[in-house]
């Protein structure tokens, strides 16, 4: 039972990426009283595991409505970096030398090669390496890759040091968090959310924004469904230490990347599993992960894996981001199911949703992503 109340304009519910950028978002333009809950530490769970990259070309496979979204939000990053350094004194280390993309058969090449056509088709910047040229670029790249593509504009930056900037930023900005606190209930007013209820406290808000990632389906709504399909799938990573920079930029391969940090880590990523709310590294996860750095670099061959780690990311059923109001609920939204690209698409999702939730310009993305596109194809089935 809650032993006292508080008020807020805006309450938004998971303090990841997604999250903590909808609260600044809010913030910059002076939306009113902001409260962010998170059942953990903010920034702590799939947004401190992830590795950064911002691949909008190189994740992407094919041309469309997630294409679009992803090549805009990458774009707001070199903005994003140097608000963020001015803001709080902290340096996301936004780094634009670009992705490689590697084939190491046939199959791979005319892969690459399709993926060139239609990212030139429209109007992206992609580039076929030959073998030769590929190692002229990274020179510790195996000998067995036959023609890599290069993304230029897919960049990378320290996602762990991006969410202690949010971080910062709400907490100099006061932005009131409440960190290790769950929400027991959804308090239901009618047809809206009226606030949460804690261990501690109710918080009522006027308006409430669900981005809780891969515990998506842990909110219960009531008689209110939320049709978003959000699974948890796990995701595993390594990383090395290495005595010199290896590479310069990302390296990409079907199954598998590493990305190179500016303090001499080299990321290695990441398995795939839906192993439901179990966060445990495994032998065959990092197994896999070891065979396909080594895949990528023999070099790495007999070097010792100097950390490992696993997160949780959010996959809708149609594997999109689930953004928008919710139907039924007046003054609720969701921004989840980024899946992969939580880092990529945070600050393009805090600009479309503060628009939805502040009544400004309605963003096309919400009417493509938005939650009803679920309970349409259910009544379609």
């Amino acid at each position: 039972m809650a032993d006292q109340s508080t008020k807020t304009d805006y309450l938004v519910i998971g303090g990841g990426v997604i999250g903590m950028s909808i609260a600044r978002e809010l913030q910059r333009r002076s939306a009113g009283r902001i409260t962010l809950v998170e059942r953990g530490v903010c920034g702590e769970e799939s947004s401190w595991a992830a590795a950064g990259m911002l691949g909008a070309q190189a994740e992407t496979d094919e041309p469309g409505d997630m294409l679009r979204f992803c090549v805009e939000s990458r774009g707001l990053y070199p903005g994003l970096a140097a608000a963020l350094l001015d803001e709080t004194g902290i340096d996301i280390e936004l780094d634009r030398a670009g992705t490689l993309y590697l084939a190491f058969d046939d199959v791979e090449r005319e892969m690459l090669k399709k993926r060139v056509a239609w990212q030139k088709a429209a109007g992206l910047n992609a580039s076929l390496l030959t073998g030769a040229e590929t190692r002229m670029a990274e020179p510790f790249i195996s000998p067995d890759v036959i023609e890599s593509v290069l993304f230029p504009d897919d960049w990378q930056v320290d996602n762990r040091k991006l969410c202690s900037a949010l971080r910062r930023y709400l907490d100099l900005n006061d932005v009131n968090i409440l960190e290790n606190t769950t929400v027991s209930e959804l308090i239901i007013d009618g047809p809206r959310i009226a606030g949460i209820r804690t261990a501690s406290r109710n918080v009522l808000a006027g308006t409430t924004v669900l981005a809780v990632g891969a515990w998506t389906p842990m909110i219960k709504l009531g008689a209110f469904a939320m049709p978003v399909g959000i699974k948890p799938i796990r995701g595993q990573m390594i990383a090395y230490r290495t005595a010199k920079r290896l590479f310069e930029r990302v390296i990409y391969r079907s199954g598998g990347y590493i990305v190179p940090r500016a303090d001499g880590r080299l990321l290695v990523g990441a398995t795939s599993e839906n192993a439901g709310y179990v966060k445990l590294n495994t032998d065959n996860g990092v197994r896999q992960l070891v065979e396909s750095a080594q895949t990528i670099a023999p070099a790495l061959i007999g070097h010792k894996i100097a950390d490992q780690w696993c997160g949780l990311r959010p996959r809708s059923a149609d594997e999109l981001p689930v953004l928008g109001p919710l139907e039924g609920l007046d003054g609720a939204f969701v921004a989840t199911g980024h899946y992969r690209n939580g880092i990529l698409l945070a600050p393009k999702t805090a600009e479309i949703m503060s628009d939805a939730i502040l009544g400004g310009p309605i963003s096309d993305h919400l009417s493509i992503f938005g939650p009803g596109r679920f309970r349409t194809a259910n009544a379609r089935g």
